[in-house]
């Protein structure tokens, strides 16, 4: 399965795991790329002297290729693109921030970066500042979001009529006919993250994936635009700011609701009253958590085998 996307990151499968904050540690990331997929590990919830012990990790758990996700809006940008160049990590993912700010230091140090956006107009954007590929996001998707609410089947085609680079597609996928069908409409590959939360390399906390099983259609909600659009499993806290809203609230009262450490409460530390669960509408079709090399092997099966019964549909 050779296309843009292995071609530009040396891999097997035109995958990429998602580098989601709290679950995407060394062990994720190597096993992801181990089976032939590109593994990612989540800076933004890392320290970065904890980016660094994971990226070591991630080198003696893997000679594959690996990447790291960087949201820009956190603090310690310079550090974390410092640590990613002494390291050796030749792929980055920048997020939420522009694109012009890292993409050609990155790129003068050998480094291939990827920018995500959530619609044509910041996938344009991130061409003209020079990225080698784009993931675009739709409104399925599960952590921060965009607010235009535009879903995936809408926004690839879209964005594959003005883009020239590389496109990765992500939101709600976590299937191979779900790889397939994007693929159709014009992604060069995926990126899925809902699945691998639900891994047993995930380091995700055991109740959060267990909540994450359990979930059904309709148990997730995209909220606080304010600040940064996140999709949430409803549960207390997201009643709670449900409750804020009735009161025509301010961003700084949202933020004094959020306070500090919420998705690490959630997520990492499994209180899922008070914490922040951050996961896709996909959610309701993960019924189990299981080693990623058999996730992807399921998923790589079911492309072909939706693939092969494309000529049966006409």
């Amino acid at each position: 399965m050779t296309n843009r996307v292995t071609q530009l990151f040396n891999i097997k499968y035109p995958i990429v795991q998602a580098g989601m904050v709290w679950n995407s540690g060394w062990r994720l990331a190597s096993a992801a790329s181990n089976s032939g997929i590109l593994g990612l590990l989540g800076a933004g919830s890392m320290y970065p002297e904890v980016l660094r012990e994971h990226i070591q990790k991630c080198k003696k758990a893997t000679n594959k290729p690996f990447g790291v996700n960087v949201p820009m809006l956190y603090p310690n940008i310079q550090d974390i693109m410092n640590i990613i160049v002494d390291e050796g990590v030749k792929i980055v993912f920048t997020s939420a921030g522009n694109p012009k700010t890292w993409t050609a230091w990155l790129q003068e140090r050998g480094i291939t970066v990827v920018h995500v956006v959530s619609s044509v107009k910041f996938a344009l954007k991130a061409q003209e500042a020079g990225v080698d590929a784009v993931v675009a996001e739709g409104f399925e998707a599960g952590g921060h979001n965009g607010r235009d609410e535009t879903t995936t089947l809408t926004l690839i085609p879209m964005v594959k009529e003005q883009l020239n680079i590389p496109l990765i597609a992500a939101g709600g996928i976590a299937t191979g006919s779900a790889m397939l069908a994007t693929m159709i409409l014009g992604a060069d590959g995926v990126q899925i993250g809902s699945r691998f939360v639900a891994s047993e390399e995930s380091s995700a906390h055991k109740a959060f994936k267990q909540a994450v099983v359990e979930a059904k259609e309709g148990d997730t909600q995209l909220t606080l635009k304010e600040l940064a659009p996140v999709r949430l499993i409803k549960n207390q806290f997201y009643n709670q700011v449900q409750d804020l809203y009735r009161l025509s609230p301010s961003a700084e009262d949202l933020k004094a609701l959020l306070g500090r450490g919420r998705a690490k409460k959630g997520m990492f530390e499994g209180d899922l009253v008070e914490g922040e669960l951050e996961i896709g509408q996909i959610s309701g079709l993960i019924h189990d958590v299981k080693p990623v090399s058999e996730i992807v092997a399921n998923i790589i099966a079911e492309y072909e085998l939706a693939k092969k019964g494309l000529p049966n549909l006409f």
